[in-house]
């Protein structure tokens, strides 16, 4: 049971004339005629029947009402919409893959931006279960233990459903995001930003976050074959925590080129007066095309429908009710 609400007769008379149209039906109604009632919210329709069938066991009461045909249908449409949604986020799996491999993009190239995302992801997931490891508990009611680790933390089947579930998602959108830094012109994707009514300004940061990346990619590879040089070993030969450890004489370097980087571009934005201006030009602007708007339609079409399944339905499948 997730609520339970009291309703006095009043109430019930007031809200049956507001849920009809035809005032005049209540005239004679008075509200003696009703009773006192309470309204009952369920976390699972599934189990509607047997609370119904506890309830009538009160004491002290007099009828109870339960749509169970309306309670099943929602529920067989919503088992319908989970395994639909699992079924998409394996074909986008697919699709994201294929398209990666059809670019001909080498790995050797985005090998870097792959490694970071991984241990990106290793990190959320590690993080999300010391800060909550409750989560999966919450979000789909159950709570199936599979062992205690330690302390207040037991690993269980809807915790550990729900970080796959994230890993999946990250899974998905890597290929498709590594394939749109590599394939994309940044200036040119600014100057259309910019086209759309979107601020030139968040535009052109849009542009240097997505030429940031490379150079980060050549910047780590160079001061990891100085580091190389200089005696520092990384290869698969040495011990993992070792080469862990040794990779902090690549961060830091790395960390510090980064800041210098962003420092040299802010000051040179701000000489040439940018932001000065409402408006302005670019070099590589390209009009719009056709296929262009056809894109951005689906694309609202499929946030829209994306967005209205999310909200009635629930972001996540439940295979534990």
């Amino acid at each position: 049971m997730f609520d339970a609400k009291y309703v006095s007769r009043e109430e019930a008379l007031q809200n049956f004339v507001s849920d009809h149209d035809n005032d005049s039906a209540f005239s004679g109604v008075q509200a003696q005629d009703l009773r006192h009632r309470y309204v009952v919210t369920l976390e699972d329709n599934t189990k509607m029947e047997q609370t119904a069938e506890q309830l009538k066991n009160l004491p002290g009461v007099a009828k109870v009402s339960a749509a169970y045909e309306l309670a099943q249908g929602f529920t067989t449409l919503q088992n319908v919409l989970h395994i639909v949604s699992v079924a998409v986020i394996a074909v986008l799996l697919v699709v994201s893959l294929l398209a990666f491999r059809l670019s001909r993009i080498k790995f050797r190239e985005v090998r870097f931006m792959m490694t970071f995302m991984l241990v990106f992801l290793l990190l959320n997931n590690l993080f999300i279960f010391l800060f909550d490891p409750n989560q999966g508990t919450t979000l789909y009611g159950t709570r199936t233990v599979l062992c205690h680790l330690f302390w207040r933390y037991d690993l269980t089947a809807e915790q550990l459903f729900y970080m796959i579930n994230i890993s999946l998602k990250y899974f998905v959108a890597l290929p498709v995001a590594i394939l749109f830094i590599s394939a994309t012109d940044p200036s040119e994707f600014a100057a259309s930003l910019n086209s759309i009514g979107i601020s030139y300004k968040v535009g052109y940061s849009v542009a240097i976050a997505l030429r940031y990346i490379p150079d980060i990619q050549r910047d780590y590879h160079s001061i990891s074959q100085a580091q190389q040089a200089r005696g520092v070993e990384l290869g698969k030969k040495e011990p993992f925590f070792k080469r862990m450890k040794n990779s902090v004489n690549i961060l830091l370097p790395l960390i510090l080129t980064s800041l210098n980087r962003i420092d040299t571009i802010s000051n040179a934005m701000e000489l040439r007066g940018f932001g000065k201006n409402s408006k302005r030009t670019w070099y590589t602007q390209r009009p719009f095309a056709r296929r262009d708007f056809v894109a951005l339609g689906v694309g609202a079409v499929l946030l829209l429908i994306s967005l209205t399944v999310t909200i009635r339905f629930g972001r996540f499948y439940n295979p534990f009710l």
